[in-house]
């Protein structure tokens, strides 16, 4: 996309600390300067887990609506305008380009990607022609950048953050034990069997500040 007036990045510390590389080789890249906000409440999925004491549900993910919506909200609030979002939907994600233009009615939208019919995997690529690498996510095996212990992750999922990041997993089990609610429903983690699950085949979608357009 050209005319981009600016591009931004909302923060959470539970990022793995290769996404603020990614940011800056980004910025080079572009010659552009990314502005990242941040909320001013809470830092951290950990923080919103302990002090809402709500971790994920039907109404969706209580990290996602403090750490990204509320966000998004009042940076909209300070810069009020009729803003024209840019998405990083690609061509296999219609359905929540579609899903979206129902929800977030104030505002334009753009979807490059799926206009262009890229697929994330054709992304990945075109970015290393660049000369850009890819956050380290990915070469982990993960299908997307979301949070080091996202709560929306299925039984796959978990058991590869509790092989990856064990210290996050164990974490994320005394939580859920002090709460009394679990990430995957049915089955707290400390219960997960470290067979279960396939990564590969589970719906895991990107985690952006339209998680929760739905959700109020």
């Amino acid at each position: 996309m050209k005319d981009i007036d600016k591009i931004i990045y909302t923060h959470i510390d539970n990022q793995h600390p290769d996404s603020l590389r990614f940011l800056r080789d980004c910025e080079r890249l572009l010659d552009r300067e990314i502005e990242i906000i941040q909320s001013d409440r809470y830092k951290s999925i950990d923080e919103v887990i302990e002090r809402d004491r709500y971790i994920n549900g039907p109404g969706g993910a209580a990290c996602t609506k403090r750490l990204k919506k509320e966000v998004r909200r009042q940076w909209e609030k300070d810069n009020p305008d009729h803003h024209t979002y840019v998405w990083g939907y690609d061509v296999g994600e219609k359905h929540r380009a579609d899903r979206l233009l129902e929800s977030l009615t104030d505002y334009d939208h753009e979807f490059p990607l799926i206009d262009q019919g890229l697929s994330k995997e054709e992304c990945h690529g075109i970015a290393d022609k660049l000369g850009l690498k890819r956050p380290l996510m990915y070469d982990l095996g993960y299908p997307n950048n979301n949070c080091i212990g996202c709560v929306k992750g299925g039984m796959g999922y978990w058991n590869k953050i509790r092989m990856d990041f064990p210290e996050v997993f164990e974490r994320r089990a005394r939580q859920e034990r002090d709460i009394g609610r679990s990430c995957i429903r049915g089955v707290f983690l400390d219960e997960l069997d470290p067979n279960r699950g396939n990564m590969d085949t589970e719906v895991f979608e990107d985690c952006t500040i339209a998680c929760q357009l739905l959700t109020g």
